[in-house]
């Protein structure tokens, strides 16, 4: 993602965020969502999520005044999007590549330790029946679409997928607007690797699917494998993910 509207503050000027305006902010508010900073509504407007999130990445860059903004942070930011993980530098062909993917893309977004990037695969691994291949709701149907509008009308065609399952208009428009993909018209593209591994980390980061994040249950000070599973689906085969990240983990 290539910043355009920030790019627009001159040098040597200070703009405090509040007075960004709309398309300021709401560039550096999917700026910060898909660095893994938590923002809740991209609508805009400021607020205490926004100005929280940007002190939080001020605090972490080591930059200026966390309540503004000049050219040189959004030269810091800018860099900071570089750095996250593209697509073009995953191999999603063999198991081995997306789990080097999955690995990057946690350290991007600030899952970095060994035990969070192992719950981060071992949740992945189980949501896609071993395969590490982005998966439907459903999938070991002969026909998971028909299936699925038959006996879930209230949400198709917005059913699960991925390496965990997206599910429900609302999240594929919020996936849909980060990523710069129209998720809404062709909900399929949450199937694609790339935007199959955002939505995994992400959603752990941040809390996406249930309001639990990884960092809740999995951090410095604790490693809680089996309550980790409620950032998913309750404790729905908690104690086997469970087992499954120890395993990743004794090998990371």
């Amino acid at each position: 993602m290539k910043l355009t509207k920030l790019t627009s503050i001159p040098a040597g000027a200070s703009i405090p965020i509040k007075d960004l305006g709309q398309e300021k902010l709401t560039e550096l508010q999917v700026s910060l969502t898909r660095l893994g900073y938590p923002i809740g509504k991209i609508d805009g407007l400021y607020g205490p999520n926004s100005r929280n999130a940007w002190a939080e990445f001020v605090a972490d860059f080591q930059l200026g005044e966390p309540q503004s903004i000049d050219a040189d942070d959004v030269k810091k930011l800018q860099q900071a999007m570089d750095k996250s993980t593209s697509s073009s530098a995953h191999r999603f062909s063999s198991k081995e590549g997306t789990i080097d993917a999955i690995k990057a893309e946690c350290e991007a977004q600030g899952l970095g330790l060994k035990t969070q990037i192992a719950y981060v695969l071992a949740t992945a691994d189980h949501e896609t029946n071993h395969t590490l291949k982005p998966v439907k709701e459903a999938y070991w149907l002969k026909d998971p679409d028909a299936y699925l509008k038959a006996h879930h009308a209230d949400y198709y065609p917005y059913y699960g997928r991925g390496f965990v399952q997206l599910t429900w208009k609302d999240n594929y428009a919020k996936y849909g607007k980060l990523l710069g993909r129209d998720l809404v018209g062709h909900p399929d593209l949450a199937l694609e690797p790339d935007v199959a591994l955002f939505v995994l980390v992400h959603g752990f980061k941040i809390g996406t699917f249930t309001g639990r994040k990884l960092s809740d249950y999995v951090n410095k000070d604790a490693t809680d494998f089996v309550n980790a599973r409620r950032c998913i689906n309750g404790l729905d085969r908690a104690n086997d993910i469970a087992s499954i990240a120890r395993n990743y983990a004794a090998k990371l």
